[in-house]
């Protein structure tokens, strides 16, 4: 478990407000963009199973036996306190601390079989956010020769489906202190394919029921809409001149009307804007970072925005982060706003509540909405948890077996790929890795693993060194 205190900055820059215009102005100039993706082709190899993907990281490590994994029949100082309950689909059990999900079971397939070789925090993360085999070391800072991020490459490969950006950040980027992890960002691909980032403040995490939208308002920049429409109509002009003809100069121009759009279009603002909900809707995904985070998420994903990151962290009132997902448990108490045993942990209001109720909300709405068939929703953390409990009645890092669950976009529901063994300590059958989790995600928005990008030098560069977990669709 570990404590951060506020007032740490990351020094990688941000795709904000200023950077968009700036990009949008040049951003397209030595791109990397493939001739074919620019002519509106595409030639990336298998076919699409989902549109959109929420991608949802729950930083520190959730346990798989007390939630995804139940072992009723292992000696109690394993099982723990937490018992199994039916879901909907029979068969399958989860932990008690998720009823509302256990309703949707038959939405979600669960890989039970998820295994890598560190158990700290930094490497799990970065090979679960990076996942490059090539790089293994130094999670942070990000940098531009990094491999991108999947948010990247689909925006690289695919571009925006509407006036919103293609990818999305919430509540904020995911950050320790000073260290931005690597994996969430373009890399080599270039700042244009960066992340929007919604950056909101990092404080009052179980208080916050809405987000700061002044990332959407250019008079807090220093920058005018005059200056943008300059632009425009500089490009306009150039188009009336007959030089619009060359690849790069439709391409700015295109860079330009998004951005245009994106700071005038108040139905844009609105999308943002999760008080537009009624206040029902909102208390279903619940009045806190968490749930509001998961419902603008359906909000973006219904407005056409491609792949939407969600991480999930603490911030006490006074803006100190608590890892509330890696309950080794504590002799303090109140740490961060926080209790102390790993089990209080896991049943506290900022832990597996909130997160059964947003859940299983975001499911359910996606679902009624029509979208959940071409929307993936991706649940996953660095690790799980150790099959024994510790003497703060918690549990400890562990990367011998865990839990990522997928739901929506062509895969199965009611559905459990792969086993641990009885204690929940080890893979037992159909062995999946945080690179196979990568290639899978890849494979539901229409991206054979074979796909290459160009890096820094132009070398083809394999999207992922993954496998798609193909049992897992429909």
């Amino acid at each position: 478990m570990f404590q951060l205190m506020p007032g740490a900055r990351s020094s990688r820059p941000r795709l904000n407000r200023r950077d968009l215009m700036r990009i949008s102005a040049m951003g397209a100039l030595g791109t990397g963009m493939s001739q074919s993706i620019l002519a509106g082709q595409s030639d990336i190899g298998t076919t699409a199973s989902a549109k959109n993907c929420i991608y949802i990281f729950l930083c520190g490590g959730p346990s798989q036996i007390d939630m995804w994994d139940p072992k009723p029949d292992a000696p109690e100082h394993i099982r723990g306190d937490f018992k199994p309950i039916n879901t909907n689909v029979p068969g399958i059990q989860i932990g008690d601390l998720l009823p509302h999900t256990a309703t949707h079971a038959d939405k979600f397939t669960i890989i039970r079989s998820m295994h890598h070789d560190t158990q700290s925090h930094e490497p799990g993360i970065l090979r679960t956010l990076l996942a490059d085999k090539q790089q293994l070391n130094k999670p942070f800072p990000a940098s531009p020769s990094d491999k991108p991020g999947i948010g990247a490459i689909l925006s690289y490969l695919y571009g925006a489906q509407g006036q919103l950006p293609p990818w999305v950040v919430l509540p904020r980027y995911f950050m320790t202190g000073d260290h931005f992890y690597k994996g969430q960002t373009a890399g080599f691909l270039g700042n244009q394919y960066d992340a929007f980032d919604v950056n909101a403040a990092k404080k009052n995490s179980l208080h916050r029921t809405e987000f700061n939208l002044e990332n959407l308002d250019l008079s807090k920049s220093g920058q005018d809409i005059n200056r943008l429409a300059q632009r425009k109509e500089l490009l306009d002009a150039i188009g009336k001149q007959g030089l619009s003809s060359s690849n790069t100069v439709r391409t700015l121009d295109g860079l330009i009307d998004r951005a245009y759009e994106l700071f005038t279009s108040e139905k844009i603002k609105q999308v943002f804007d999760v008080k537009k909900e009624n206040t029902a809707t909102r208390e279903r995904y619940g009045m806190n970072e968490y749930g509001q985070s998961f419902l603008l998420a359906r909000r973006l994903v219904e407005a056409d925005v491609r792949m939407v990151n969600l991480f999930w962290t603490f911030y006490g009132k006074d803006g100190c982060q608590f890892n509330l997902w890696d309950n080794h448990g504590s002799n303090e108490v109140e740490v961060c706003g926080g209790v102390n045993l790993g089990k209080d942990m896991l049943r506290h209001d900022y832990c597996c509540p909130s997160f059964d109720k947003a859940y299983s909300a975001l499911l359910e709405d996606l679902d009624q909405r029509g979208l959940l068939e071409s929307t993936l929703v991706v649940v996953v953390g660095e690790f799980g948890r150790t099959p024994v409990i510790n003497k703060s009645a918690g549990r400890d890092h562990w990367c011998g077996v865990y839990s990522a669950v997928l739901a929506g976009g062509g895969v199965k529901g009611g559905n459990i790929y792969g086993e641990s063994d009885n204690i929940g300590g080890y893979v037992k059958d159909m062995p999946a890795t945080p690179y196979d989790l990568h290639a899978t995600v890849l494979k539901a928005m229409g991206v054979a693993p074979e796909t290459g990008i160009p890096d820094q030098t132009g070398r083809p560069v394999r999207v992922t060194d993954g496998q798609p977990i193909d049992a897992i669709f429909g």
